[in-house]
């Protein structure tokens, strides 16, 4: 079934990675020019019209490497550069960030909320470039129209479809560890406690009712925990108060954290199984990427600026360590592809896709390249 998954999972992630990489910039003191332009163009790529266009499409969601293959070109879409074992902490603290966010949502509708959260983040950051903001502006318009308007069933859908998206991922993370959010196994832990979703009643009141509908007795019981009742809901318009302060930043200043990934051991059984079956939808998902990348309009760095690597580890060696040492079914194998490095790419990009709309048979060579293209995929 068809839903409106993709868009939501794409700017939630997008505003975690955005979170995690500031951090990492100030934590390495990179000079704040340098810094701001590789947020500008990370946020640029991120917000380019036709990309978004192909996103707001309704559509099933895709696989985590087809989605991580986005997000890795989306990292380096300025002067910053991840090695591979950055790159595989950067995804994994976002990801389970994104799914703690699903999981802590009073109710489905509340994804929005959490969306709209970052997306205030994402404007704050280029508060200073209004040809920026008003990608962003632009795009959380499209957000206010498209999802303001589903009905609870609908964001129920999307919430469990998330939730399937993520429900392998266990990967353990150190701030969630410390705040015992998370256990030793990867799995989180919900409170018990807190505001109930916003239009609910407190759980502890039973009433019962005559036949002509009039209250007649109230009865207490214990309901184990200690709720209270939502003050206020969010706002739901392009600014006001989100009220619920998931999808902020957890990695601000004023709190010390650690960024050190405390990755399961290879014998754990919480690991994702590689499955070694093609997959049937190898060619839909080439197809997708196809249109993502051919509309992330990445510059070339011009100038003087140089380009500089960005290490999320306290140490080279504790990078190194950690790409040797990370279990072969949590690598991605990502497939770089770079789909506006030159017009020559582009055309054949364009030629693939053509390829898959046509009813008549392909010519030898360009079958063969698509064949290629899909072997790569079936590979992942």
């Amino acid at each position: 079934m068809s839903t409106r998954t993709l868009p939501l999972l794409f700017i939630n992630l997008g505003g975690e990675m955005l979170y995690i990489l500031d951090q990492r910039l100030r934590a390495q003191n990179i000079p704040a020019d340098k810094a701001k332009k590789v947020m500008n163009d990370i946020i640029t790529t991120m917000f380019n019209k036709k990309f978004l266009e192909e996103l707001f499409k309704p559509q099933e969601l895709y696989s985590k490497k087809a989605l991580r293959t986005v997000f890795d070109r989306l990292a380096h879409a300025s002067i910053m550069r991840l090695n591979q074992a950055s790159m595989d902490k950067l995804y994994d603290l976002m990801t389970m960030a994104f799914k703690y966010q699903v999981l802590l949502c009073p109710r489905p509708k509340d994804i929005l909320l959490v969306s709209f959260n970052h997306m205030d983040a994402i404007r704050d950051f280029v508060k200073d470039t209004p040809s920026i903001l008003s990608q962003v502006d632009e795009t959380n318009k499209q957000l206010v129209e498209i999802y303001t308007p589903l009905s609870g069933g609908e964001f129920q859908l999307i919430r469990q479809t998330l939730l399937i998206f993520f429900q392998d991922m266990h990967i353990r993370v150190s701030i969630f560890l410390k705040d015992k959010v998370q256990n030793s196994n990867g799995r989180f832990v919900l409170p018990t406690s807190g505001p109930v979703p916003y239009g609910t009643h407190a759980p502890g009141l039973m009433r019962m009712f005559s036949c002509s509908g009039e209250e007649v007795r109230r009865m207490q019981f214990r309901d184990g925990g200690n709720y209270n009742a939502a003050l206020r809901e969010g706002s739901f318009e392009m600014y006001g108060d989100r009220v619920i302060k998931l999808g902020t930043n957890m990695y601000s200043v004023s709190r010390p954290v650690e960024t050190h990934m405390s990755g399961t051991s290879k014998n754990s059984s919480q690991h994702t199984k590689v499955n070694t079956t093609p997959n049937p939808l190898a060619k839909e998902e080439l197809n997708l990427l196809a249109r993502l990348m051919g509309g992330l309009e990445v510059q070339n760095p011009v100038g003087t600026d140089s380009g500089f690597r960005v290490n999320l580890f306290a140490t080279d060696e504790e990078e190194e360590e950690a790409l040797i040492s990370r279990p072969d079914e949590l690598s991605y194998e990502v497939i770089n592809i770079q789909a506006t490095k030159d017009k020559q790419t582009n055309a054949e990009l364009a030629k693939i896709m053509g390829e898959f709309g046509e009813t008549g048979e392909p010519s030898p060579s360009s079958s063969s390249k698509g064949d290629d293209l899909l072997a790569m995929m079936d590979g992942l």
